[in-house]
């Protein structure tokens, strides 16, 4: 059904093995791309997945990170440690630099094994259907709206994923903005499931320069716009300089208690809101990791609520 997007980042990591039991029970399957060379934090994160009963897939050919120019030891792991668990499988990321040939190849290795196929601009579609032999595969479109590429694959599996977060400096944003509709219409599009990047978004850097404003943003589903997913997010207002970044976490706080205790929110009362009101009454700045972790558990826990 839901098949969220996450890079291997140490706090992303971190709210899947925080949230395993959520996503196993909702029946959600990450999609993890790893981006760093140690594959220790990876390995605890499957390893929590697989305890809750839960699924993943993991992809073997980066584009970003540690791995991007060389997967064989992200293959030999995954064989090595689940190849005889359906429920981690192996994924494949279909770029526009790959020919049909490589694709062919890689998928090859797997033949008979559950795999996916993350198309991501790969452009020979139809060369690559009608080649395809290897069953079974669920194949995960990162342009869900290109039916015209999609329509090449009708056997197997269809995901169907976006990125609902537009990305821009943190003091940039305004209150609120719409993400999706996708966990409503996907069905519709021709879709079996379908992702986004949480509260994320399709964007990876290996680390970032002093925060000048801190935002912290929550999704919320609205009844009054038929169901539809949108995003508050709360942002500091001394944002003239990088000091004292745990001030601006304190007035993006408020911000955001605020908005939790109005009677007509319609924000999930979930167990990271919970984490935001602990920290709020303690005055404590945990680090702008540990709000991101939040704020992806709190997306997850959300539309576990929504497909209950």
């Amino acid at each position: 059904m839901y098949y969220p997007f996450f890079r291997g980042k140490q706090f992303e990591l971190l709210a899947i093995r925080e949230s395993a039991g959520v996503i196993a029970d909702a029946g959600f399957h990450p999609i993890i791309e790893p981006v760093r060379e140690t594959l220790s934090g990876l390995e605890r994160t499957l390893q929590e997945l697989e305890a809750h009963g839960g699924a993943a897939a993991v992809i073997i050919n980066p584009r970003h990170g540690d791995h991007r120019h060389d997967g064989e030891g992200l293959e030999e792991y995954l064989q090595e440690h689940y190849g005889d668990n359906d429920a981690i499988i192996p994924g494949i990321l279909l770029s526009n630099a790959m020919s049909t040939r490589d694709a062919l190849q890689s998928i090859s290795r797997h033949d008979g094994a559950p795999l996916m196929l993350i198309h991501a601009g790969f452009t020979d579609g139809k060369g690559l259907a009608a080649s395809l032999t290897t069953e079974p595969i669920t194949h995960a479109f990162l342009d869900a709206r290109n039916t015209l590429y999609r329509r090449h694959f009708r056997s197997g599996k269809r995901i169907l994923i976006e990125d609902g977060f537009e990305r821009m400096k943190n003091s940039a944003y305004g209150p609120i903005d719409r993400f999706s509709d996708l966990h409503i219409t996907y069905a519709e599009l021709g879709g079996d499931g379908y992702g986004d990047f949480l509260t994320v978004g399709d964007y990876y850097s290996e680390g970032g320069g002093p925060a000048y404003a801190v935002a912290i943003h929550l999704t919320f589903i609205d009844p009054d716009q038929d169901g539809a997913m949108f995003v508050y997010h709360f942002v500091s207002d001394s944002n003239d300089t990088p000091v004292d970044p745990a001030g601006k976490f304190a007035q993006a706080l408020d911000k955001l208690i605020a908005q939790v205790d109005d009677p007509g929110s319609n924000i999930l009362e979930t167990s990271a809101v919970s984490e935001f009101r602990e920290l709020h009454a303690r005055s404590h700045f945990p680090g702008l990791g540990y709000i991101k972790k939040l704020s992806i558990r709190h997306h997850l826990e959300t539309l576990a609520d929504f497909h209950a």
